[in-house]
């Protein structure tokens, strides 16, 4: 049931007429739309594993740069780990294709995590990419689906690498031209390779971005 979701929705959407969607407002934090360039946008979000701020700036059309910082209650998602931890993460989004219809993009943000846990610290590397399709509804409202991949590896006699495969999707609402609220969903198995197990993991984050 949980795979079927995103692929329902996307199809739903797509079989809308062309005449009944939008190019939205033309930026999104979630989806692929990108800035545009000289415009940046700051961004929170807010829920399971944790609150992360970003900032994001299109340094062209169809590529935005920028960081983020995390701070972790639940370990990378592990909806049965609750260790804190904070991460650093370079954010890189390169526009694919755009239609009237739909865009797609790829993520990538790099970057170093540390967790805490009964006196001892997890050190690792985030290499997480990321498979976007952004879809207008509305002048106002912005759907995406999304293929996720947070790869990220444990140093010193600690985990090892993680693999997770987490699908889902999101919802941008915008209240004018610069400000949007959403919401984002993505689940799936983290797979342990040194430990020959997985974790169910999931990331369900409220959000607000702000461009200017």
């Amino acid at each position: 049931m949980k795979r079927l979701v995103p692929g329902l929705l996307l199809a739903c959407l797509l079989a809308l007429p062309g005449t009944a969607l939008a190019r939205g407002q033309g930026w999104s934090i979630l989806a692929a739309d990108t800035l545009g360039r000289g415009n940046t946008a700051f961004s929170g979000q807010i829920g399971w594993p944790g609150l992360t701020l970003g900032v994001l700036h299109g340094t062209s059309e169809k590529v935005d740069i920028g960081g983020k910082f995390s701070f972790n209650w639940g370990r990378e998602g592990w909806v049965r780990h609750t260790s804190p931890g904070i991460k650093l993460q370079g954010w890189l989004r390169v526009e694919l294709a755009k239609t009237n219809n739909v865009s797609f993009a790829l993520t990538f943000q790099p970057g170093p995590l540390f967790y805490f846990d009964d006196g001892d610290t997890d050190v690792g590397l985030a290499l997480p990419v990321a498979f976007v399709v952004g879809i207008p509804v509305s002048s106002a409202l912005m759907v995406n689906v999304g293929l996720d991949m947070p790869f990220h590896v444990y140093f010193g006699r600690s985990i090892g690498p993680v693999i997770p495969i987490l699908v889902g999707g999101g919802l941008e609402y915008f209240i004018d031209s610069k400000l949007a609220v959403s919401f984002n969903l993505r689940m799936g198995p983290a797979l342990i390779p040194d430990w020959d197990e997985s974790e169910f993991a999931m990331e369900a984050l409220f959000g607000i971005a702000y461009r200017f």
